[in-house]
């Protein structure tokens, strides 16, 4: 009897507190201490988890505050899962150092990742970001703290290490400078490894930087950095992997004071040699910046280079196309320039275009070294065009709705890969597009508008 009154208590127990936490709509995970409350319609997550979590297609999300995958721990997202972050509280999600996420979309049921404002009424920097932590290399050492008040540490010494697949995924109007120099961008990544896939990911409208490496070694294919406040792709700490098929495209109107570039990168903050060296290698590439061809709208003044390339870095850029840019490229300062001399620095078979008469290739003021001539050489299959309208890319810089990313025949040969190893998809074109639309299907170029 005694047994049996035990058994019939537990039962009380446990009923009791199901019909609490359905009173308050509200499941704890008990491992990893990740909450979930049904609020409005959506399932809000919060906390940490150190126990494995799913994000169902069927069900719409909200982050709230910072919510962490620890280490141990996997975030399985389905196909066309919609995951907003929480403006008042800064959503963001962060996976940690040891953690996956497994965000494997598809052309047609791609992963979204925005804003939980109203239509109309989104904008840049709404919510935080996705943040990605991992155990590659990076010159800050092992324990190096990402950036955006997180506080979590990445970097290590597996090259390999493997974070998880984000794949057909889409990031709107994230990026919050949480201080100066010291912000949340729409895709960070810290010390992730070359195990990890990263494919077809657009990042739209960010407040800060749409992607920024700090080291490690992932490598990517067909990332789309769409009117970023700040720069494009950002790569800084020791960053040297390998990436292809990427297009940016500005909005004219809005840039951030710190100056909006295509490219900026830098080996640490104060460049030096710290290693492993920032040497990234990109192939078809293609940067739109916010002068249009014919355009005649007013830009903002803080629009800076399309490449501003500094502080002892090694990038090693092929197969590009930069257009219309204030600046076209600035090569900043002597250790770089030095890098370029040694040929650890490259641009090859790389055209700049549409930039204002004598801006497309600078140095800075103090320099004395020959930008033009080492451009120029005919080794490197360079060029400068001064209408950006004769290669046939009005259509690229399209506002109001989805660009065209057709080209001039003088765009879809020329391209050379040599040196570049298997990763690299050989193809005959400059910049980012032949004649396929690799971003039909699973972009949104009107993400304001979207009722998610």
């Amino acid at each position: 009897m005694k047994k049996l009154f035990n058994l019939l208590l537990v039962a009380f127990l446990a009923v009791s507190f199901v019909a609490c936490n359905d009173d308050e709509n509200e499941t704890v995970d008990p491992a990893g201490q990740l909450t979930t409350t049904e609020e409005n319609g959506m399932t809000v997550v919060s906390g940490s988890a150190s126990a494995n979590f799913t994000m169902r297609a069927g069900t719409k999300y909200l982050l709230r505050g910072f919510v962490y995958i620890q280490e141990g721990a996997t975030l399985t997202i389905e196909p066309g899962t919609v995951i907003m972050g929480e403006s008042t509280s800064r959503g963001t999600l962060i996976v940690e150092r040891g953690g996956k996420i497994m965000a494997d979309g598809t052309v047609d049921k791609p992963i979204v990742f925005t804003s939980n404002q109203p239509v109309n009424r989104r904008a840049a920097g709404d919510w935080g970001g996705i943040i990605i932590l991992g155990k590659a290399p990076v010159n800050l050492g092992s324990s190096a703290v990402i950036e955006g008040g997180v506080q979590r540490e990445y970097g290590g010494t597996d090259p390999n290490d493997n974070s998880g697949v984000l794949r057909y995924v889409r990031i709107e109007f994230p990026g919050i400078a949480f201080q100066p120099n010291n912000e949340i961008n729409g895709l960070t990544l810290g010390g992730v490894g070359a195990g990890t896939t990263i494919d077809y990911v657009q990042v739209s409208h960010c407040g800060d930087d749409a992607f920024e490496w700090f080291g490690g070694t992932v490598n990517a294919k067909h990332l789309i950095a769409y009117k970023t406040v700040d720069d494009m792709f950002d790569t800084d700490n020791g960053f040297s992997g390998k990436l292809q098929f990427l297009v940016g495209i500005s909005d004219p109107a809005v840039a951030d004071v710190s100056a909006s570039n295509g490219f900026e990168s830098d080996n640490d903050s104060n460049g030096t040699s710290a290693t492993p060296i920032t040497a990234p290698t990109y192939s078809n590439v293609s940067l739109f910046g916010p002068l249009a061809p014919g355009a005649t709208a007013t830009v903002n003044s803080n629009y800076g280079r399309g490449l501003h390339l500094r502080r002892n870095n090694q990038t090693k850029l092929h197969n590009s196309l930069v257009a219309g840019w204030p600046v076209g490229l600035l090569l900043d300062g002597a250790p770089t320039e030095t890098n370029a001399t040694a040929g650890t620095f490259k641009i090859q078979n790389t055209v700049i275009a549409g930039v204002p008469a004598g801006k497309a290739l600078t140095v800075t003021s103090s320099s004395t070294f020959d930008v033009a001539t080492w451009f120029n050489a005919a080794e490197k299959g360079n060029s400068v065009v001064s209408d950006a309208a004769t290669l046939g890319l009005t259509g690229s810089f399209k506002q109001d709705g989805a660009p065209s990313f057709t080209t001039g025949a003088q765009l879809q040969s020329g391209a050379n890969f040599t040196g570049l190893d298997s990763f690299f998809e050989q193809v005959s074109y400059i910049g980012a597009f032949g004649t396929t639309d690799w971003t039909a299907g699973w972009t949104n170029w009107t993400p304001n508008t979207t009722a998610y």
